[in-house]
Parts: structure tokens; sequence; C-alpha cells
């Protein structure tokens, strides 16, 4: 049975696996994020994704931004 960090690690890397497939630097993804009106900065993005723990709200803006239509949790 999973922890909770293991569940943080699965969202984190998650991301981090679309982002690196897209070629998606921290920098770009805060352009993204403000061209569909959120705001966030380089710093919060990247301990954001360092500590594993975000809403999921934020990894649906995210996904968003980048234009990851589906997604595959294997």
């Amino acid at each position: 049975m999973k922890e909770q960090k293991d569940w943080e690690d699965q969202v984190k890397n998650l991301l981090k696996a679309e982002l690196k497939k897209r070629g998606v630097t921290y920098a770009q993804l805060v352009d993204k994020l403000a061209d569909i009106g959120v705001s966030e900065t380089e710093p919060n993005i990247r301990n954001k994704l360092a500590r594993g723990k975000f809403t999921a709200v934020f990894l649906v803006q995210c996904l968003t931004a980048i234009g990851a239509n589906q997604l595959s949790l294997d």
C-alpha cells in the first residue's frame, strides 16, 4: 500500500515528465501559465515540484498550459 509520500512523488514525477517530454523549462512554464491567466513565479514552481505538494488545480493548470491533453498514470 502506498504512503502519502509515494503519492506525492508520483504526481511530482508525472508533471516533471510531461514538462520534460515537451521540453518546457520552469521559466517557460511561468510564461505559459500567464498566457492562461495564472500568476506563478519560477521559484514557486520549483519549490512546489521539489516538495511534490501542490493542488490538483495547479496540476491541471500546468498540464493545460503546456498542451497536455492526455495523461497516463503508468
